[in-house]
């Protein structure tokens, strides 16, 4: 028997085969079932408690709904292709179980604000993951830097060495960038957890239905505050999906640095065979694949943002058929983003180091020239003065093939009468990176503090994550009761 939509009252004909498959989310959509069994078990025990629908009528749906729970988790729910999405799949094989009563479950309710709440409590689980990713990922930065307080390697700007920073340093400032990515998926995560049940199609409903309580029921911090706004909103979507694109963007910042510190040229580092490949034709080949990967798929975490922002763009109030494309783009990238994030963490944490070639590399490139010149600011001499001065020394270690290290005392005063014996002091690298002791420096007591105050942020986001977990599992457990 053919299946009918649940808006077909008013229509003489049923959808063409084409217009089925065109219009079907149901390849997307099926991630939200038991979102959505969730969302409705809320949803007819506040009806139940606000006497819109008897106790009778509502514990049968209930009894129904978890049955549905328990075919979804043991496999055996059958999703019928010949119906457009999977709320329509759950409330044909509620009526199926339970009969008539079925079609009450949808007294105050429209398919808008249902799938808005349905959508908002997955992207609430895909950010928490998100984050737990994140922070599994700075951790395994925080640990390299430890262990790395004493590799010097070159600090570049436009990719020529610069000054010299430690390896502890230098993967800080990526746990850093990964620092904020997590604040600010939380940030959009405190926006997200409003529940739209109750904003009905577009104008709210006439029956005398308790939103506090279904917002309570599912986990959210309270109901949203305006029914136009609500079923057209996908802020939420755009928002997470800003956060993932620059959390993509950072993790293929790290993995740029990786394939290329792995390469012969530079030789910082070698990446564990666990998470590199070969070549199908040329055996020597050890290829950083994981991180090259990561790299390229942010490419489709950026274009889900864009595509995001262009479905939006233009909309009028309230909701929208495209509001439907909503759902894909979103999906992949915050899997996405998320693997890419666990995937890195294992490898950075497996690679080998090379801190032989890192500091060889760092005494290659004139990296102390800039503290030689504030040696000589220090002496009274003016820094544009001290700029010439050094760079002179510079050119003559160039031509002479030797570092500034190596100048003896009278070939440097023969630059400065202002240099004097304690000038050794400051050029060896050690000294120069712990000389630079601002806070946010390179310099062991400033890596230090940097590392404290990752981890305090850890903790902090980690309580932050559990305590979300342990509300939204405490609701699902409360629900199916």
């Amino acid at each position: 028997m053919e299946e009918k939509a649940l808006w077909s009252g008013r229509f003489d004909k049923a959808m063409s085969q084409d217009t089925l498959e065109f219009t079907s989310s149901l390849g997307t959509d099926v991630a939200l079932a038991f979102y959505d069994i969730m969302g409705s078990l809320a949803h007819v025990r506040m009806l139940k408690s606000c006497k819109i629908l008897p106790a009778k009528d509502a514990d049968t749906i209930i009894d129904g709904l978890k049955k549905i729970v328990d075919d979804i988790e043991n496999g055996t729910f059958e999703v019928n292709p010949d119906l457009e999405d999977i709320h329509t799949n759950i409330e044909h094989r509620l009526t199926d179980m339970i009969g008539p009563d079925g079609g009450r479950l949808h007294t105050g309710r429209s398919r808008n604000d249902q799938v808005a709440t349905d959508f908002r409590m997955y992207m609430r689980d895909m950010t928490l993951d998100a984050v737990n990713a994140l922070d599994n990922l700075i951790d395994s930065l925080i640990t390299i830097s430890e262990k790395n307080g004493d590799t010097i390697l070159p600090g570049y700007t436009h990719m020529q060495h610069a000054q010299p920073v430690t390896l502890s340093q230098h993967m800080l400032a990526h746990a850093f960038r990964f620092d904020r990515d997590g604040e600010r998926f939380l940030d959009a995560y405190s926006r997200m957890n409003r529940c739209p049940l109750g904003a009905a199609a577009l104008a709210g409903t006439t029956y005398p239905i308790d939103r506090d309580m279904t917002s309570q029921a599912l986990g959210f911090s309270g109901p949203t505050n305006n029914s136009m706004d609500t079923v057209s909103d996908r802020d939420f979507v755009a928002e997470i999906l800003f956060c993932a694109s620059l959390t993509a963007v950072h993790i293929s910042s790290l993995a740029e640095e990786l394939v290329l510190w792995s390469s012969q040229e530079f030789g910082f580092v070698e990446m564990d065979e666990a998470y590199s490949t070969g070549s199908s034709i040329m055996p020597q080949k050890k290829n950083p694949d994981v991180a090259e990967l990561a790299r390229g798929m942010t490419g489709s975490v950026v274009g889900s943002l864009m595509s995001m922002l262009v479905t939006l763009k233009g909309l009028p109030f309230t909701y929208n058929r495209d509001l439907q494309e909503d759902k894909r783009p979103a999906m992949e990238a915050m899997y996405t983003v998320t693997q890419c994030a666990m995937m890195m963490a294992s490898a950075a944490k497996t690679m080998k180091i090379n801190k032989k070639r890192m500091k060889e590399s760092a005494k290659a490139g004139f990296m102390n020239a800039t503290d030689l010149a504030d040696y000589l600011v220090v002496k009274g001499i003016p820094f544009r003065e001290a700029h010439g001065i050094v760079g002179a020394a510079v050119k003559y270690c160039v031509k002479e093939n030797k570092d500034l290290e190596s100048l003896t005392l009278d070939e440097l005063r023969g630059f400065s009468a202002s240099i004097d014996d304690d000038v050794f002091e400051i050029l060896p690298l050690r000294k120069c990176v712990e000389r630079r002791n601002s806070y946010g420096g390179t310099s062991s007591v400033s890596t230090n503090l940097q590392r404290d105050h990752l981890m305090n942020n850890l903790t902090i986001r980690e309580e932050f994550v559990y305590y979300q977990t342990e509300v939204i599992e405490d609701c699902w457990d409360r629900l199916l009761k």
